[in-house]
């Protein structure tokens, strides 16, 4: 499961390939807000002239509302576009048109939106959709909510909530917006994993590699999976003690899924 998403703008096309070399596991060329208006037809074709080169990549189209929505569903279907970010998910109808134009892709939603986050089991569920992503940033300007700590524990835990509804992967995360605080960047990849998200979006090289770190479980995890499967395995899978706690079928369930994340 991708942990990482990188942006770079596509109208910088000397940036792509420095941007697959970072260790994203996914890399997304925005199209999008790191985009002006007038900008918008070169970054196109210079995308669309990097991947006819053999490159893959991610992209993040303009919406459904914009006047750009049409010329981005035709590069969503250049074969070189591994998966495609749509923006301000709120219209079914959005996602129903970009899974037409380009069936190959997968699809992450970008929830930026009150009524986005109010549709998201709905959206979720849509064909071609992988996993939603919190547009944290917007949404807050949107629902006119200051801060981004517990401000958006309600949003967020929706987000977690209405994925596994659908039976889709665990959601993407907002992004950190301090370039230059690792220890920030830690705390918030932190908490978005203690609320059950798979990855974070990045907007600078610099966050790639403690993003995928801070979302692969650690030694002290690992470690302990291994004993309680251990134990396990020698109950026969029935309760057990260990370290002076119960062990039961969750927390065995818990341990074994943490070992198949954390193998090669």
């Amino acid at each position: 499961m991708d942990r990482s998403f990188l942006f770079v703008p596509g109208n910088r096309p000397e940036r792509f390939d420095k941007a697959c070399a970072t260790g994203a596991h996914a890399v997304i060329v925005d199209l999008e807000d790191a985009v002006a208006p007038a900008d918008k037809p070169g970054a196109r074709d210079a995308l669309l002239a990097w991947l006819d080169t053999g490159r893959r990549a991610w992209i993040r189209i303009n919406g459904r509302e914009s006047q750009w929505f049409d010329q981005d569903l035709a590069v969503a279907a250049h074969e070189g576009v591994t998966g495609v970010m749509l923006p301000k998910a709120e219209d079914v109808e959005a996602v129903r048109a970009l899974h037409g134009h380009a069936p190959h892709a997968r699809i992450v939603l970008l929830v930026e939106s009150a009524l986005g986050l109010w549709r998201a089991q709905e959206l979720a569920q849509e064909a071609g959709v992988e996993r939603l992503a919190f547009g944290s940033v917007d949404f807050q300007l949107d629902a006119g909510i200051e801060g981004d700590g517990e401000e958006l524990l309600f949003a967020r835990s929706q987000l977690v909530i209405a994925s596994r509804v659908a039976g889709k992967l665990a959601p993407v995360d907002g992004v950190t917006l301090a370039l230059d605080d690792a220890q920030a960047l830690a705390a918030d990849v932190r908490r978005a994993r203690r609320l059950g998200f798979g990855g974070k979006l990045c907007i600078h090289p610099k966050q790639v590699a403690g993003v995928n770190a801070g979302f692969a479980p650690g030694a002290d995890e690992i470690s302990w999976a291994r004993r309680v499967v251990v134990a396990a395995e020698a109950s026969g899978d029935n309760a057990v003690r260990l370290d002076g706690k119960l062990i039961d079928r969750p927390v065995i369930e818990r341990a074994r899924a943490v070992l198949a994340e954390a193998a090669p």
